[in-house]
């Protein structure tokens, strides 16, 4: 009888905590997000934010999506990108029409301009849309085409996480080329450190596919390099810092 409680007890305790995870993978990615979206609305001011990180994960979760039709992963995890491309998307409108309504420039760019020079810095939030319509049907048309190929399913995988992995190396080598840290909020690359960290241990225990825990594993190496230039260019000042700019960068860390 009394193993037979402790049994139902573990049951429900195993199965609470895999609520608590799968919650945390949906919905942990967006959090950073939340501030930013408020600091853009309440300022009106956009340029402290890359539209082209909107790029990026929108690219890699559309993938992320189209290779679960070739390699069934856990649920949780077509949410998670579900999500995030919706918060992307929410992003991209707001980061518009801010940009828009302080831009001095009267001349408005739009996507079916084809015009290389001004990708992704279009006028309308309506562009930035059909962007991401044509390039979903196009990979899904691709995708359509080659499901039946092991090597084009396995390699459409490995591009969807790896491009999400990659999200952090601008940052490293922004940070490289300057030779310091200044100005990046420390807090936040220990968010992503944790949430990355939580996300491969999560990859791994549910046996999800080989390119999800081994593209989780570089993201967490590009965040912990990034936390090394904090250690060593706040130790070795690779170039003078100013008074006011110390004062700056110790605020927003």
């Amino acid at each position: 009888m009394d193993d037979e409680i402790l049994d139902q007890s573990m049951f429900v305790v195993y199965q609470l905590v895999s609520w608590i995870a799968s919650v945390a993978i949906i919905f942990g990615g967006v959090v950073p997000y939340i501030p930013q979206y408020r600091d853009i609305r309440r300022t009106q001011n956009a340029e402290g934010f890359s539209t082209y990180v909107c790029l990026v994960l929108l690219v890699a979760n559309i993938l992320r999506i189209l290779f679960r039709f070739g390699r069934y992963f856990e649920t949780p995890l077509l949410w998670q990108s579900i999500i995030m491309i919706i918060t992307m998307l929410i992003m991209l409108n707001l980061c518009t029409n801010v940009r828009v309504a302080t831009e001095l420039n009267t001349k408005r760019r739009s996507f079916t301009d084809f015009d290389w020079n001004y990708f992704w810095s279009w006028s309308r939030f309506v562009d930035y849309l059909q962007c991401v319509v044509a390039f979903t049907v196009l990979t899904a048309y691709v995708t359509y085409l080659l499901l039946d190929s092991v090597l084009f399913v396995e390699s459409l995988g490995f591009l969807a996480v790896f491009t999400e992995a990659m999200l952090g190396t601008p940052q490293l080598y922004c940070n490289y080329q300057n030779k310091s840290t200044e100005g990046m909020s420390i807090k936040m690359v220990l968010m992503w450190t944790s949430g990355d960290t939580f996300k491969t241990g999560y990859f791994l225990l549910t046996q999800a596919p080989m390119q999800f825990w081994i593209c989780g594993l570089l993201q967490v190496c590009v965040d912990i390099a990034i936390l090394f230039q904090v250690y060593f260019y706040s130790h070795y000042p690779q170039k003078p810092v100013s008074h006011t700019t110390h004062t700056t960068s110790a605020k927003a860390l």
